[in-house]
């Protein structure tokens, strides 16, 4: 690479310390952490989006987990002992500054290694800052030649390139660094910005220098998935593309890379693990309160592209894990696929058939007909809660076509909610319950949707009539679900679980008389399930299949319940499946075959990507199969999607789905997918 490539690399992974430290201090600002420097460091307003602040207080958690426990480490040692943090690739960090805030600094000294431009302006921020000279005591400032920028008794900034390791060994060696002295190598969001064979080399070396070290790293992984191949084109786009993921894909192989390169031992965590086994449940529930929120697929699936790796060598550090090795209790592995399902993509024009949106829900009319409304979309170019309806349809043989129909009468009527559910009254007739328009303002009203065909029949001529629905009281959740029942032979819909403004999870059953669009009460005997939302229902044997979804404590749950019909009710039953399955949300589900096809969604305690998990409902034996998207343009997200099951063409029709995926973008999947079911046949 040539002198002019350097410079330019070096820009682009500047601009990303540039983004993390505004993130930084937004997680500061707004509660989330107490770091009253980092807005000093980096001065500007800026807010960043609750998700955002997540996944950035996750990240803080989990590296001063690993520098806390180095410090207690090296704390019990013999009095002469000073301990040495060396923060590569520190950028705008305040960790300096926050440790010797809180005491912890007395036997032990910071320094801090990025290129010569970052580490020279923040060298200059600090002398022109008195609450953080204050901090510092007496310092000096290196001149322009100079790689040592900045020096204070405990404190020093380095100028170097972390790729020319002669240098960075000689300027360190300059700047104090005691290699026989116990040392926390701290590299957060840096070593995958570095070619894999600088990466390597610098790993190595570290290992050879140090007689004493814990070497931390902060990064990310799982390349391969949906959620990994929008992360990674996030980067490409940025010019500062992430590397090494290919070779070292998840938290062992990254263990191994640093085993082989010296390192006497070594743990690592996804941070989905960190923050469910390290953090304390009355943490949690501050942070999870502390901002309305209702991004957990993208949250969660954040967390599992990121770990924390702790790397150890010598007698003192390595006696200790910093990450113990994952609980039996937290992986539940799914079992073996037992096959494939095939994928393709059924609609034929892109143009007009695409539906490009998440949150929405899909009901179909007829055999032909399939009606999608609300979500969050893309219309026009623009990201957007969508207000216009969409309907796919065929006749005989023909790819399913769609099109954007618009609502008559008063404008406005379609307020453009989210996570709410569709129930079919007829071919022409849709019944909307619950939903939201943001995380504080639930859809108020049920709604009636009427649907108006052209003369010709052509889908494009159909429009739909948006009227409040005669019915008492509002819905007021969201993420929750409906489902037929019956009960003395009459029809009902059964709405259980969801979320609301107040509550996280709800566990109360409503019954609506379908005929009458009255509220009943019904009596629902049996233990009653942990309150979820987005978990999936479907009707069967007159009651109700509930599976999954996300709990209280925002744990996926892997419970399968029925709500079985009795003569003077309903009765909850909870059918033991065999495997268990993984505890997921955010799918999709279907009886077929007297068997219940769980569809995608998200799951946190598997390293592997949710496919169709088939429980067979009169044995209780569930098998997994994995979906061949080779016919499909990747990636296909299978979380906030809707599907549509045709029993007699023995497919099931993927429709939407995707999501605001951290701060790499806002994906949608852009086809109609259907997924062959033939080999589901009865009996096996």
């Amino acid at each position: 690479m040539g002198p002019r490539s350097r410079q330019r690399r070096a820009g682009t992974v500047q601009s990303t310390n540039d983004s993390s430290s505004l993130s930084k201090r937004s997680l500061a600002a707004h509660g989330y952490v107490r770091d009253p420097f980092a807005a000093l460091l980096v001065p500007g307003p800026v807010r960043r989006t609750p998700l955002i602040h997540r996944g950035y207080y996750v990240r803080a958690r989990a590296v001063r987990h690993g520098v806390r426990a180095f410090l207690e480490l090296t704390g019990a040692l013999p009095s002469p002992t000073r301990a040495q943090i060396l923060s590569l690739g520190s950028g705008s960090d305040s960790l300096y500054f926050r440790l010797k805030a809180a005491g912890l600094l007395a036997r032990a000294a910071v320094w801090e290694v990025d290129f010569p431009d970052v580490s020279r302006l923040k060298a200059k921020r600090i002398e022109e800052t008195p609450e953080l000279r204050a901090q510092t005591g007496p310092f000096k400032i290196g001149d322009s030649a100079s790689t040592l920028c900045f020096e204070s008794a405990d404190y020093r900034i380095l100028g170097a390139d972390l790729r020319e390791l002669q240098r960075l060994g000689e300027a360190l060696d300059g700047a104090g660094l005691d290699v026989t002295s116990p040392t926390l190598l701290l590299a957060e969001a840096v070593l995958t910005y570095l070619e894999p064979s600088s990466a390597a080399a610098l790993i190595a070396w570290a290992a050879q220098r140090f007689s004493d070290a814990l070497f931390v790293i902060y990064e990310q992984m799982r390349p391969g998935d949906a959620f990994g191949q929008i992360m990674l084109q996030h980067f490409r786009r940025l010019h500062s593309p992430l590397h090494g993921l290919e070779l070292f894909p998840d938290v062992e192989a990254q263990c191994q890379r640093f085993l082989q390169a010296g390192w006497t031992a070594c743990s690592a965590l996804d941070l989905n693990e960190f923050y469910r086994r390290l953090l304390p449940a009355d943490e949690r529930q501050r942070v999870e309160t502390l901002e309305p929120f209702d991004e957990y697929e993208e949250w969660h699936l954040k967390c599992s592209h990121y770990f924390i790796l702790a790397a150890s060598k010598g007698d003192i550090l390595s006696e200790t894990p910093v990450f113990l090795p994952a609980e039996a209790s937290f992986q539940i592995d799914p079992a073996s696929p037992s096959g494939f399902l095939s994928a393709r993509v059924v609609t034929s024009d892109h143009q007009h058939s695409s539906l490009k949106r998440y949150g929405h829900t899909s009901v179909l009319l007829s055999p032909g007909v399939i009606f999608s409304a609300g979500g969050f979309g893309e219309h026009e170019g623009r990201h957007c809660r969508v207000s216009r309806f969409h309907l796919l349809s065929r006749s005989c043989d023909t790819d399913w076509k769609g099109c954007q129909i618009s609502t008559l009468g008063t404008e406005g009527q379609w307020d453009g909610r989210l996570y709410h559910t569709m129930t079919r009254l007829s071919d022409t007739q849709v019944l909307v319950l619950g939903g939201r328009l943001s995380p504080v303002s639930p859809a108020s009203g049920a709604l009636q949707l009427d649907l108006y065909k052209s003369e010709d029949n052509c889908p494009e001529g159909q429009n739909v009539i948006v009227t409040k629905a005669a019915l008492e009281g509002s819905v007021l959740r969201w993420r929750h679900s409906t489902t037929e029942v019956y009960y003395q032979n009459q029809r009902y819909l059964f709405v259980y679980g969801g979320r609301s403004v107040t509550e996280p999870v709800l566990s109360d059953c409503l019954f609506l008389h379908v005929e009458t669009m009255a509220w009943v009460r019904i009596p629902v005997r049996g233990t009653s399930p942990e309150g979820r939302h987005s978990h999936s229902a479907c009707s069967w044997q007159g009651g109700a299949l509930i599976a999954g979804g996300l709990g209280a404590s925002e744990e996926p749950l892997s419970s399968v319940l029925f709500l079985r019909p009795m003569s003077s009710g309903f009765l909850w039953e909870s059918i033991d499946i065999q495997p268990p399955i993984t505890p997921r949300y955010s799918h999709t589900a279907h009886v077929f075959n007297r068997k219940l096809l769980l569809v995608g969604g998200v799951w946190i305690h598997s390293s592997s990507t949710p496919g169709v998990t088939v429980i067979c409902l009169t044995t209780g034996l569930s098998s997994e199969y994995q979906i061949d998207t080779a016919s499909v343009p990747w990636p296909l997200m299978l979380h906030n999607h809707s599907s549509t099951l045709l029993p007699e063409e023995q497919q099931l029709l993927l429709i939407g789905g995707g999501g605001n995926c951290f701060s790499f973008g806002t994906y949608f999947n852009p086809h109609t997918v259907a997924l062959d079911l033939s080999s589901l046949r009865s009996g096996q």
